[in-house]
């Protein structure tokens, strides 16, 4: 498989996501500016030229801020092969890290979203017709929102090592507001869905904010090495569940895993010098890291494993399942590097062992079941292959382009003309990963099917670690190395 190829289009995916006043450079011409940059009554709150994290035009930055920690942290893993198919990222990420800055902790606030989830759902409209309310919201001392002020904080730690070799005064600027943002949102605990509910039937915080707050911690600690976050993270491993909860699931929302995994490059690797008492705290991340991996592996006792589709692929839950799938094959690809560096080169899970190259294995059979090694033969990638969703539940992709008609598409004109066409979409969205097939690996393009077939940020951002990572391996192959064979049996 073109793993390679797999790559360059999914990092062409977050062009097409873009909104507001794009770049010179932009490729993806999906991209457009919104529709109140046309009406400039609008209000605004330092929010636009951002990104759209779903096929909606509401904008939410929870998952927007947990895309780009997962981009950030597969470009720290394998930089170089993230790098080579996004010549022109350097203009594209400073961006992104601009928009994140705009949601620093100004005068004791942080700016939500904007948008209203229920008449945006109502409306079928390209962005540049958009008529649906922009309005804004945010969090604030009275307004508390942990989670958002805790992931922004952890997106913007794990971005500045990012630009620390090419731009480290941007550098310094982005891991100053996520120091902010962390003691902002501890200072003032609180649910962000309790705070603004607009977003409470759209992205509702499960988990609670303790995840978030030890995940800025541990980005904060890897970009800065100060003992004060590590501490911070051992301090509240109990108190907020980070040794106590035992996860089958990575997300947007419920980062244990990811805590769990980051708390272990520490103790695996060695970089940092640890006392007895962090030692042993951090040996209990590890453990329910060893559980999460365990249980995608199939290698915990009965009913402490994650499903699988007859085809191979992890299931979790019905509605948009590949994020899930995307998650736990970068954490897999993550913690089998931190295993290769570790004097204790296995992990010992409850029916058996696992070593490097099984979780890599893992992780291979998951991307290639997604680039159409499954029962269907269709690639969850879009344009990827010959076969792949042509109906993707996405306002931009599924209305003739702005550029080509400029005649304005009311809210509910979409749905007649565009929305329940049978037709192919007129854009091709290039690198999204649909929501993905059904326990019994059935799938049903059609782009009503929003459960199957709406397109997530971060369901790609994850993938872009993965296929780096399998794309090294390839190189790797060609010089006589043996790559990981994928426990799929479909080719």
């Amino acid at each position: 498989l073109d793993y390679a190829g797999a790559l360059s289009k999914s990092l062409l995916y977050f062009e097409a996501q873009r909104s507001g006043h794009l770049p010179y450079n932009q490729r993806a011409r999906v991209a457009r500016p919104l529709g109140p940059h046309r009406r400039p009554r609008a209000r605004r709150m330092s929010i636009w030229s951002a990104g759209i994290t779903t096929r909606a035009t509401t904008q939410v930055r929870l998952p927007m801020a947990f895309t780009v920690t997962m981009l950030a942290w597969s470009v720290l893993e394998h930089g170089e092969h993230v790098a080579a198919p996004a010549s022109s990222s350097t203009p594209r990420g400073h961006q992104v890290g601009d928009r994140l800055l705009h949601q620093g902790p100004h005068r004791a606030q942080c700016p939500l979203g904007s948008g209203d989830g229920g008449t945006d759902h109502y409306c079928w409209q390209r962005p540049e017709d958009m008529t649906t309310s922009r309005q804004a919201y945010k969090i604030d001392a009275e307004h508390p929102g942990s989670e958002l002020a805790g992931e922004t904080a952890a997106a913007m730690a794990a971005a500045s090592i990012v630009f620390r070799p090419s731009d480290p005064h941007y550098a310094d600027l982005l891991l100053r507001h996520a120091e902010q943002l962390l003691e902002f949102g501890d200072r003032y605990r609180g649910k962000y869905d309790a705070s603004v509910r607009a977003v409470k039937g759209y992205y509702p915080s499960v988990s609670g904010y303790y995840d978030e707050l030890l995940w800025a911690a541990l980005w904060l600690h890897r970009a800065t090495g100060r003992a004060e976050y590590l501490d911070y993270a051992v301090a509240n491993a109990d108190g907020f569940g980070g040794t106590g909860w035992a996860v089958t699931e990575f997300s947007w929302d419920i980062k244990y895993a990811g805590v769990q995994v980051l708390a272990s490059k520490l103790l695996m690797e060695g970089e940092f010098e640890v006392d007895e008492k962090q030692e042993k705290i951090l040996k209990q991340y590890k453990s329910k890291a060893e559980h999460y991996l365990c249980s995608c592996l199939n290698k915990n006792t009965a009913g402490s494993n994650v499903r699988r589709t007859p085809g191979g692929l992890l299931f979790v839950r019905q509605w948009n399942n590949m994020q899930y799938v995307s998650g736990a094959a970068f954490l897999a690809t993550a913690f089998s590097n931190y295993l290769s560096k570790s004097s204790n080169q296995e992990l010992t899970c409850p029916t058996g062992s696992l070593g490097a190259q099984e979780l890599l294995s893992f992780a291979k059979s998951q991307a290639d079941y997604i680039l159409g090694s499954n029962p269907t033969g269709l690639s969850y990638l879009v344009g990827f292959g010959s076969k792949h969703p042509r109906r993707v539940h996405h306002r931009a992709a599924s209305i003739l382009p702005y550029k080509k008609d400029k005649a304005f598409i009311g809210c509910a004109q979409g749905y007649d003309a565009w929305f329940g066409r049978g037709k192919e979409n007129p854009n091709m969205l290039v690198g999204a990963i649909v929501g993905g097939p059904n326990a019994k690996d059935e799938f049903r393009d059609a782009r009503g099917n929003y459960m199957q077939t709406e397109a997530c940020t971060y369901n790609t951002a994850p993938m872009v670690g993965v296929f780096a990572r399998l794309t090294q391996l390839q190189g790797q192959h060609t010089q006589g190395f043996k790559p990981p064979q994928s426990i799929s049996s479909y080719k």
